[in-house]
């Protein structure tokens, strides 16, 4: 693999590393900072990282839906198969684990599911945020169930004319 670059970007719920090579992004993370800091794109040389991070930009003002800059997942292929299946959930939509375990031909592999949901790198990007209980709960989010919510929150209000 080639290189690899760190660049920080400030959303209004928090900071977000994200890293990748010259040909893609491979993790987007919130970072464990707690405050809010001003919202910035910092200059950085290597263009996959900026277009990731002008791209959340647009998502974080209401502009953008869905995302077009290059990445790369790393993970078994169940694992894949899940988070292909995740893209397929709509901006402002939710679905349950449950309903990923069908898509991906598994029904059985709810929890497993659920794991390989917990393993995702590409917040936001892969929307693992839309993945919700079967009673319709909000359940676990690597970064915090409070962004969890603001996401899921975010994108209903956006799509309304």
């Amino acid at each position: 693999m080639s290189e690899l670059y760190v660049l920080k970007y400030v959303s209004p719920i928090g900071e977000i590393e994200i890293q990748g090579t010259n040909e893609a992004v491979y993790s987007i993370m919130f970072s464990n900072q707690n405050e809010l800091l001003t919202r910035a794109i910092e200059e950085v040389p290597i263009q996959v990282l900026a277009e990731c991070a002008i791209q959340l930009d647009e998502y974080f003002k209401g502009e953008r839906f869905e995302f077009t800059f290059p990445y790369a997942f790393e993970g078994t292929d169940f694992q894949q198969k899940v988070w292909n299946a995740l893209v397929s959930v709509g901006y402002g939509k939710t679905t349950a684990y449950k309903d990923i375990a069908l898509a991906i031909g598994n029904e059985k592999a709810i929890r497993a599911v659920g794991s390989a949901n917990g393993k995702n790198k590409l917040s936001i990007v892969i929307p693992c945020h839309r993945i919700i209980g079967s009673n319709q709960k909000l359940t676990g989010y690597a970064g915090g169930l409070w962004r969890k919510e603001w996401l899921l929150q975010h994108e209903k209000r956006c799509l309304r004319p």
